[in-house]
């Protein structure tokens, strides 16, 4: 009885031992989208673009040696689902470090958790200020809303040449950030705000608002809807006549949830936006062409900068391993670094990105270059 017992501990121990040689033999990252919900085809994009680099990584042996292992979760487009999923990664799949490729409501109630973690987590292309806000174990790769914001008055007053404005603000994080620096740079620039108003999420009728809009005939329309707001509305006012050009956001840089359902009433939008479709940069190139083949559709913003995010972590994993605080420290350092939204100048010392802003314009249902905004002075957090 005595050997028997011997025998299991022994066993135990060597269970327990090849367990944890097991779990070494990866870096487990952990990755939170909304792929489920209004949200479901940026949560989509996000997961597959950095899933197809997972699968390159590993392909070409890992990094140091490791396997990559990702560890997917569905936020549900809900702030409390996505504390709830922050919590499993971290404390269940014990992650080395965590990406959001979900919006600003979601990514601002994870972060928290990471931060109080201090684990690494690293935001794609969600923009509220506060999300950094609360420590040194979160940072972006894409610019601040009010940052893109500015980008786009820039957009209105010295490229487009408009005079007049009439905004449609998505009531919310993400409208309210965007909204507040397009108005502080559109102003300066000369262009005049005629009208206001503010749309919920899930809003489907527009036509009253796009009535008094067109009363008022701006120069232009400002938005900073959503993929499928940003459609009906652009439909609707196509169904009402208007002949007003439209600025919008990255918040409409998405090919299935709004080229596809907005279809000939997107043509000459210009969005401000990370992803230019016509770079001639390698990494860019592959990335646009590998994801259209892979997945037989064009790739977008979410997904590219959910890819960035991925790919930074994995640039400070390669030089200093898993730990973490080492980890949050070589991000902050990285200068020059190129990725698929383009080249990271630098990070600053609260982890917010300094980049160029891109400009597209929708041309035969496709997003193409229209340009770019690289004036630092508009670019710093």
């Amino acid at each position: 009885m005595k050997s028997s017992k011997t025998w299991v501990l022994s066993l135990l121990v060597v269970l327990v031992f090849t367990a944890s040689v097991a779990q070494g033999q990866s870096i487990k990252i952990g990755l939170m989208a909304p792929l489920t919900g209004p949200a479901a085809p940026d949560g989509l994009s996000a997961k597959q673009s950095v899933e197809m680099a997972v699968e390159d990584i590993n392909k070409a042996g890992g990094i140091n040696g490791k396997k990559v292992e990702l560890v997917v979760y569905d936020d549900q487009f809900e702030a409390k689902q996505a504390v709830a999923v922050a919590h499993r990664m971290i404390e269940g799949d014990k992650v080395v470090a965590g990406v959001s490729g979900s919006y600003s409501f979601t990514t601002r109630a994870a972060a928290q958790v990471f931060q109080e973690n201090k684990v690494p987590f690293a935001v794609g292309y969600a923009l509220h200020p506060a999300i950094t806000e609360g420590g040194k174990y979160v940072f972006r790769v894409t610019v601040l809303g009010p940052v893109q914001g500015r980008a786009a008055g820039y957009c209105a007053g010295n490229m487009m040449k408009i005079k007049t404005v009439s905004m449609l603000v998505t009531d919310n994080d993400f409208g309210q950030s965007l909204a507040k620096g397009f108005t502080e740079y559109a102003s300066k620039a000369g262009v005049k705000t005629v009208s206001e108003d503010k749309f919920k999420m899930g809003e489907k009728e527009f036509s009253p608002v796009l009535t008094k809009i067109k009363g008022l005939n701006p120069d232009v329309i400002f938005t900073t809807a959503y993929p499928l707001e940003g459609a009906l509305m652009m439909k609707q006012a196509g169904d009402l006549g208007i002949k007003t050009r439209w600025l919008g956001t990255e918040g409409l840089d998405s090919t299935i949830g709004f080229l596809q359902v907005a279809g000939k009433f997107a043509e000459g939008l210009v969005i401000t936006t990370n992803l230019d479709r016509d770079s001639k940069v390698p990494m860019v190139r592959n990335y646009l062409e590998q994801y259209e083949k892979k997945y037989k559709v064009a790739p977008d913003m979410t997904g590219a900068s959910t890819l960035d995010a991925f790919l930074v972590l994995m640039e400070a994993i390669k030089k200093v391993g898993t730990d973490r605080d080492k980890i949050v420290e070589t991000f902050r350092t990285m200068k020059g670094w190129q990725g698929v939204t383009g080249q990271i100048r630098e990070f600053t010392a609260k982890g917010e990105v300094i980049k160029n802003v891109e400009l597209q314009v929708v041309k035969n249902s496709a997003f193409k270059y229209f340009g770019v905004v690289s004036d630092r002075a508009l670019l710093e957090p």
